[in-house]
């Protein structure tokens, strides 16, 4: 039952990572590029 609950709990973060991951790429924002082109040098095309 233990196993169960704990899986539950993973599948459920899981998943609220990868949604905050597509809430981000759909407002512009990566893990690659938070916008601020002075530090990536302006690659970015903005």
């Amino acid at each position: 039952m233990g196993t169960i609950i704990v899986g539950a709990v993973l599948v459920a973060v899981v998943a609220l990572v990868v949604c905050s991951m597509i809430r981000d790429k759909k407002n512009g924002k990566s893990l690659q590029c938070g916008g601020d082109c002075s530090h990536c040098g302006g690659h970015c095309g903005r």
